[in-house]
């Protein structure tokens, strides 16, 4: 016959493993935090972390391994690089872009790296064509877009004719009911001139809010994670004169390099569930 102790120190043990199991599955930045320094990223890119705050920022937007998230306007993959092997075991990950330019980004990165991009989904957004493919109504949990509200407010592949209002309405279409909404973009002072929205590559914080009000959502909070207090936003050639664009090129280079990457609002919103 055993012990009582014996008994109680097995007990105890698994109630300690338990708790741990638990503790890792409710907190998931410590994942978030895994795939960030994942060794299939590329170098050029972990160097831009300092900028870009990634676990801190999908943290911020409570972005769950097992969620099935919209990364819209995926470009390069920068952030692609950390949510494909996040969500790739439990998770589902759609990145979606304009059609048909992002039918061969999927074919791009899996080239790449097939191990890590060969679960991920790839769309069309905004959904302007009835005949590409879409994420469909109501089965995402968190969509997630990066320096991106300034390009559908400026017109960008659309003639300059101003697309975000109908960007948001797909947006919350495909949201399901309580999902969150997650945007990080270059931020215009509120006192500057509006007009500036459409050549910068900056937009208000305010004109942000009201197209996703708009749309329906409910705004749930910001972070000041990716925040740039040098960043005065007045450059001769927009936010692409600080890296890493550096449209001036060698002009004051030096000067623009120790600014840094632009001062950006992190705005989290959630679709209301009724």
């Amino acid at each position: 016959m055993r012990p009582a102790f014996a008994t109680l120190a097995v007990l105890s043990v698994a109630a300690a493993v338990t708790t741990v199991a638990t503790g890792q599955a409710s907190n998931p930045r410590s994942e978030i935090a895994k795939a960030v320094a994942a060794s299939t990223r590329t170098a050029a890119n972990v160097a831009r972390d300092r900028y870009r705050h990634p676990t801190e920022t999908l943290t911020f937007f409570g972005v769950k391994p097992t969620d099935t998230v919209v990364e819209i306007w995926p470009g390069g993959g920068w952030y692609s690089e950390i949510l494909a092997p996040y969500l790739a075991a439990r998770g589902t990950y759609w990145a979606v872009g304009l059609w048909p330019a992002q039918e061969g980004w999927l074919g791009r990165m899996q080239a790449k790296d097939a191990t890590t991009y060969a679960k991920v989904k790839n769309g069309a957004f905004p959904a302007f064509d009835a005949g590409a493919p879409r994420v469909p109504d109501g089965s995402a949990d968190v969509v997630l877009t990066f320096r991106n509200v300034h390009n559908w407010k400026m017109g960008y592949q659309r003639q300059g004719q101003d697309y975000s209002a109908e960007a948001f309405r797909q947006i919350f279409a495909m949201l399901k009911p309580g999902g969150t909404l997650g945007i990080v973009d270059h931020r215009l002072p509120e006192g500057a001139d509006a007009a500036r929205e459409q050549k910068s590559g900056y937009i208000k914080t305010s004109t942000v809010r009201k197209l996703a009000e708009a749309a329906g959502f409910r705004f749930a909070g910001a972070s000041e994670v990716n925040a740039n207090p040098k960043d005065t936003a007045d450059w001769p050639d927009g936010v692409w004169t600080l890296p890493p664009s550096y449209r001036l090129k060698d002009v004051d280079r030096a000067k623009y390099a120790a600014i840094g990457e632009s001062d950006r609002m992190t705005l989290k919103f959630v679709k209301p569930k009724r």
